[in-house]
């Protein structure tokens, strides 16, 4: 009995990330958070800055919406306009692509390495907060014994969270029998945080049809983030993701899947890129900075952090 509980001590420590050396992080929006990039609004955040909004919102009750924009966001959304709602609605968008973040230190924005964000690169610090607070963590997609798996795995990584499941197996469409189902399991667990993960654009767009019926919660659009807590989905070495090449790591593992998505889609951006581009360059000449430029443009109407 003792040995149980001392190794239970031994886990809680281990889980405690604040006994670590952190980097220095602001607490606040900046002026130059939110830029335009390729068309869309993004904010250039670290993941500790993610962390804390998440923190805040939940102590304030407020119910919030984590986006993230990738190169296969922005083709997706030439085929499927109707996602501009949802990114138009987020409280906070992520970059999850290095190069999108070196092509904002080209264009003159205020981009750095670090600010590349997504599940993988946040979620030791997410699953530490929500382990010591007790968070109601909730994850909506993926297949039955994928899910079931990484519940399970996770509850014994971190007992203090209570973690909920539902698979991605139903009829999403807005009023079907099944999606009403689901919006109650939903809203009988009461999250703190709520993981879709359906893929692109699917978890985006049940994100924004059924919005209202949720209940006041952080939702995040995560894709196959509980995959990778199964154990179902090999996931780069971090160092990979910062480098940009994190991309190269998924491609040799699933090719045939995501060949089209890695080396035809970006080309579908080359006018944005070339819109942008040209647009920095005439900022230059006029002896204007670019985030000037964008600053008046993003200033997002929604309460701050």
């Amino acid at each position: 009995m003792a040995d149980a509980a001392h190794t239970l001590t031994e886990s809680a420590f281990a889980d405690d990330r604040r006994n670590e050396s952190r980097r220095p992080f602001r607490k606040a929006r900046r002026a130059r958070e939110r830029v335009r990039l390729l068309g869309q609004t993004v904010d250039l955040v670290r993941p500790e800055e993610v962390l804390h909004h998440v923190e805040t919102w939940i102590a304030d009750g407020r119910k919030a919406v984590v986006a993230n924009h990738n190169l296969n966001s922005l083709a997706l959304l030439q085929k499927h306009p109707e996602l501009q709602r949802f990114f138009d609605r987020a409280d906070l968008v992520e970059v999850d692509s290095t190069p999108l973040i070196h092509f904002a230190k080209v264009l003159g924005l205020h981009g750095r390495a670090f600010h590349r964000c997504t599940y993988l690169d946040w979620r030791d610090h997410f699953w530490s907060l929500a382990n010591r607070n007790g968070w109601r963590v909730m994850y909506v997609g993926g297949a039955p014994e994928v899910v079931d798996k990484a519940r399970l795995r996770l509850s014994q990584l971190h007992p203090g969270a209570k973690i909920q499941v539902r698979d991605g197996y139903f009829d999403a469409t807005p009023g079907s029998v099944e999606n009403a189902a689901v919006l109650e399991q939903v809203r009988a667990f009461s999250p703190d945080v709520l993981f879709v993960g359906m893929g692109m654009p699917r978890q985006e767009l049940w994100i924004l049809n059924n919005l209202d019926a949720l209940p006041i919660s952080v939702i995040f659009s995560v894709g196959a983030a509980f995959d990778y807590e199964a154990g179902a989905q090999a996931e780069a070495p971090r160092w990979m993701g910062r480098m940009g090449i994190e991309w190269l790591f998924r491609l040799v593992h699933d090719p045939r899947r995501l060949a089209r998505r890695y080396l035809i889609e970006p080309w579908s951006l080359s006018g944005l890129v070339l819109k942008d581009v040209a647009e920095a360059v005439r900022c230059r000449f006029d002896g204007q900075a670019v985030s000037d430029r964008v600053d008046s443009e993003t200033r997002s109407p929604r309460p701050v952090a």
